[in-house]
């Protein structure tokens, strides 16, 4: 079985843009000369995963509904298991949900990076309401080693109900909570978890 080849852009190039660390909200100063430059490239997984020379693109994204009895945001939230996924978050809470994007999503007709991301959805959720996409940051969290090898593109799936359910063991005791109730997990949250929390959801 052949080795997954993911998308990845040079540290460099993206420095070139501007400093970038935690959630950056000029998503579009940063995405679209990316998506749009000769520097993206697929490599093999297992050596991007420890060269931070390269940033994997993934896509995260955090799905809210406000329920109407109480005015009340919440959002959907699982423990990562010990799946197929990266065992270095393993067992850690977290609120989004994607992938990373592989050599093989470049063959549709979509861009490869849509594709990619409708792709790890279809995998990972089942998704039975409509929704509204809002694509709200990037994050780059190198305070750990998983952050480093990682750029995360944050979209805000707008929900009309509560209709997601988890497709793999990976994505276990899947279930929405409101702010309040992930802020007292706050913890036991992932980085990429808790920067979108306070960045999505800010105190008032």
């Amino acid at each position: 079985m052949s080795e997954e080849h993911v998308l990845v852009v040079p540290a460099e190039f993206i420095e070139s843009i501007g400093p970038l660390e935690g959630f950056e909200v000029d998503v579009d100063r940063f995405l679209q000369p990316i998506l749009a430059s000769d520097q993206l490239s697929y490599r093999p997984r297992s050596v991007m995963e420890t060269d931070p020379s390269f940033k994997q693109l993934i896509p995260y994204v955090v799905m809210q509904w406000t329920d109407p009895q109480d005015g009340l945001a919440r959002v959907f939230t699982y423990t990562r298991g010990g799946g197929s996924g990266e065992t270095r978050l393993h067992a850690k809470r977290s609120i989004g949900v994607g992938g990373h994007i592989s050599s093989e999503d470049s063959q549709g007709a979509e861009d490869p990076y849509t594709t990619g991301m409708r792709r790890e959805l279809d995998e990972e959720v089942s998704i039975d309401c409509e929704y509204v996409d809002q694509r709200e940051g990037l994050l780059y969290d190198p305070s750990n080693d998983v952050g480093k090898v990682h750029l995360g593109v944050v979209h805000r799936f707008v929900l009309e109900g509560p209709q997601v359910s988890s497709n793999e063991e990976e994505l276990a005791e899947g279930e929405f909570l409101t702010v309040a109730e992930l802020r007292q997990q706050f913890e036991g949250l992932e980085t990429w978890s808790q920067l979108c929390l306070d960045a999505l959801f800010p105190r008032s």
